[in-house]
């Protein structure tokens, strides 16, 4: 055996200027969460309209996001009719007795728009989906069945990126996707379930009184939702050739970046209180 060349320890030598950027990162990560979870938490807690202008916020500028990024691929989105479908969806929740008629106009304006256009353009609504987050939490201000609904949407997300992030850096051996979205790690899937899964227990169990493992079943739900929503996001940033959705908020990118995961969450944790509901569980 050879013994090392100066060249060879410098190839393998650790590089402390990418060492410091990735420190940064992560703090920069943590300072954004610090500031942005306190400031959802509270449009949670009232509900009703302030959960709506939440939402009708991160569609507007997820969707401005959206179109940026196909923008620079080349294709040229229909970002009016795009915001017009999701406020509608939105407002469905908010005029109950109007819902199934909003509901019909924004499925009949989506079917005559794309119809023509099915083999040539590619769309994505935000609207559907965000709007079943004032649709769980209703108009109960403070501590209500609602509140305890959209709890583990967020919070089992957080989590699952929590556990995902840390537990992939640390631990991280096996690609999850590695054409899709390259630095994600079956063990971090493994820690970020954990995560979702405490998260689910606690939020559930004691206030909406649902059995323990059922409570599990929703975490890992949650988790499974977690990860095909992240994929889905890096597909699109991969086949537009872009880092980050946006640069919304540091360390964490976009609003894309940061709500991927939830729009595939909130449909699943919303199926299931219906299932719930239905079955009297």
């Amino acid at each position: 055996m050879q013994p090392p060349t100066e060249r060879n320890l410098a190839v393998n030598a650790p590089d402390p200027e990418k060492s410091n950027r990735q420190k940064g990162a992560v703090g920069q990560r943590i300072i954004t969460s610090i500031v942005a979870i306190p400031i959802v938490l509270v449009f949670v807690w009232f509900g009703g309209w302030w959960a709506f202008a939440a939402s009708a916020l991160l569609v507007v500028l997820g969707i401005n996001e959206l179109h940026t990024m196909m923008i620079h691929e080349g294709y040229h989105p229909m970002i009016v009719v795009t915001l017009v479908l999701s406020m509608l969806f939105l407002l469905a929740p908010m005029f109950p007795q109007l819902r199934l008629t909003l509901l019909e106009i924004g499925l009949v304006i989506a079917v005559l728009v794309s119809l023509p256009l099915l083999f040539f353009r590619n769309r994505l609504y935000l609207g559907w989906p965000m709007s079943l987050f004032p649709q769980l939490r209703g108009f109960e201000v403070g501590f209500s069945p609602g509140l305890w609904w959209v709890l583990p949407v967020l919070f089992g997300v957080w989590g699952f990126d929590t556990g995902a992030f840390f537990t992939g850096r640390f631990f991280g051996r096996h690609k999850l996707a590695p054409k899709i979205s390259p630095a994600k790690t079956w063990e971090g899937v493994i820690g970020g379930m954990l995560l979702s899964i405490v998260s689910s227990l606690a939020l559930t169990v004691i206030p909406l009184r649902m059995p323990w493992y059922l409570a599990i079943v929703l975490g890992i739900l949650i988790g499974v939702a977690a990860t095909l929503g992240d994929l889905a996001e890096s597909l699109i940033k991969r086949q537009t050739h872009v880092k980050d959705s946006g640069h919304f908020m540091p360390g964490h990118g976009g609003v894309l970046d940061r709500v991927d995961s939830i729009l595939f969450a909130v449909i699943v944790v919303y199926v299931f209180m219906q299932l719930v509901g239905m079955l009297k569980l």
